[in-house]
């Protein structure tokens, strides 16, 4: 569900990780790379995916990756994740990214996807995930 509706539109799910992109994170237009974005989004989520499943889990699939608006550099960069779905070894996790501008208290989305998870053991097999409840 997109909070684009809303007058004030904020992030959901769990603030997972904040970083601030550098001049050597941009490409030769000065934005930052898309690619980039997606490496910070798939730590977050991961960060996440290691917390539901208690131990090492493996990025499976990203599905469903929207750009909005390029990142300015020095921008505080969100990483929001919030659990979509548990199965039995899988975690599918929704991933917003927002932005703060130096300058302002102003958030901007920026891109969002769901990444999926798988939990594995030590040797990387497949394990499945311990119940939550």
């Amino acid at each position: 569900m997109s909070t684009f509706d809303d007058d004030n539109p904020m992030p959901l799910g769990e603030l997972i990780l904040r970083i601030i992109p550098f001049p050597g994170d941009t490409n030769a237009n000065g934005d930052v790379f898309a690619g980039w974005l997606v490496k910070q989004m798939d730590i977050a989520a991961a960060t996440m995916a290691a917390r539901i499943s208690q131990g090492r889990s493996a990025t499976v699939a990203m599905d469903r990756m929207e750009f909005l608006s390029p990142v300015r550099v020095g921008s505080q960069v969100g990483c929001y994740c919030e659990l979509i779905e548990i199965g039995r070894s899988s975690m599918n996790i929704k991933i917003e990214v927002w932005t703060m501008d130096r300058y302002s208290e102003d958030r901007r989305k920026v891109t969002e996807g769901h990444f999926v998870y798988v939990a594995i053991d030590d040797v990387g097999r497949i394990r499945e995930v311990p119940d939550q409840s």
